[in-house]
């Protein structure tokens, strides 16, 4: 076996915590169960790794191998990866077969005519997936396996999951061998990317139904009621304002889990108004800005806001429909008041 796909090999094992490392390298397939009884799992993760690559040696493993190792750990951990969304459209509506296998050698061939030097890897998955690695190398270099790029494609759909190589000039080819394979058109970025890739599916694919706001503040209804003291009045109305509160925030974002998104950004344009007699605002251009809002979980931090009580209840829409705009993939223009331009998420 190749001594740099050994290391690859070690070093993939190294990744994997120690109490799942069993489970992914039985996931692989490559190893027979008489194998696996061979290695001690609860030693140190150098002491499995290096037994790992002992065993591969045996079976002359080579980098076809480690690939699909390397594959497996991104599909059980995608979240290690920043991936963006990109969209594929077509000339016209027509609905074409797919085949699996024409697709790989239409994308094998289209990026192998642009650089020879390149590692491709497949493999399919059960929810009609199919998860891509290549690895880069140069005209005058073998390709790089720490340097790859991701691509999970839903075959059926227009939508591709990428996760680009550090090499910024790959990404045009991978996207020309997209679209070359797949028998579409061209391809564009939504602005969409994050590390959750599944809630960037959940987004994409409409899996999370948000509510729509519903909520409008009703009018006090008088009734004769006998006086109560200011303490009890007080708690009273606490707790009323709490149930409103909660009723709200279920409204509009639900109360199941929400989708990861760990960024956004609004492009705003808005008009301002004032005295004629003032010369500052003399032109009419609208006032333009970027205003962005991070968060480990943002839709959770911000469905969290009026309960904690930093913020009244309901939230503003421009806050509330990240996920439907970001969805939707579309930019608002109004003459007057802000409007979202663009998400970027988890």
């Amino acid at each position: 076996m190749d001594e740099a796909v050994a290391e690859y090999i070690r070093r993939t094992v190294l990744k994997i915590p120690r109490d799942e490392i069993k489970a992914v390298v039985q996931k692989w397939g490559f190893l027979s169960e008489a194998q696996l009884q061979t290695i001690n799992f609860h030693q140190t993760k150098e002491s499995v790794s290096q037994k790992v690559v002992q065993l591969c040696e045996e079976n002359s493993a080579g980098i076809k191998q480690a690939a699909v190792l390397d594959i497996i750990y991104n599909h059980i951990y995608p979240d290690k990866r920043v991936w963006s969304v990109y969209q594929m459209n077509k000339a016209g509506e027509e609905i074409e077969f797919f085949d699996l296998t024409d697709f790989k050698e239409r994308f094998k061939r289209q990026l192998r005519s642009a650089l020879n030097n390149v590692t491709i890897n497949f493999r399919e998955y059960e929810d009609n997936a199919i998860w891509i690695r290549v690895a880069w190398g140069t005209p005058h270099t073998k390709p790089n396996q720490y340097k790859t790029s991701y691509v999970v494609y839903h075959s059926q759909t227009p939508y591709v999951f990428i996760s680009p190589s550090v090499f910024k000039s790959t990404l045009p080819l991978l996207c020309q061998a997209l679209v070359f394979a797949s028998n579409y058109y061209d391809i564009r970025g939504m602005e969409l990317r994050g590390r959750s890739l599944n809630s960037l599916k959940d987004i994409v694919f409409k899996k999370y139904s948000q509510n729509f706001q519903t909520y409008y503040p009703k009018p006090l209804q008088e009734r004769n009621v006998a006086p109560e003291s200011g303490m009890y009045r007080l708690i009273r109305e606490n707790r009323n304002e709490k149930e409103r509160i909660q009723r709200v925030n279920q409204e509009v974002f639900g109360d199941g889990p929400l989708p990861k998104i760990e960024f956004a950004q609004y492009k705003l344009e808005t008009m301002f108004k004032s005295d004629q007699t003032m010369d500052v605002l003399d032109k009419k251009e609208p006032f333009r800005c970027l205003v962005r809002f991070s968060s480990p979980h943002l839709l959770e931090s911000l469905r969290s806001l009026a309960p904690a009580g930093m913020a009244d209840a309901p939230l503003s829409p421009l806050l509330t429909c990240i996920p439907q705009k970001a969805r939707n993939y579309f930019k608002i223009r109004e003459k007057k008041g802000p409007h979202p331009g663009s998400f970027v998420s988890p």
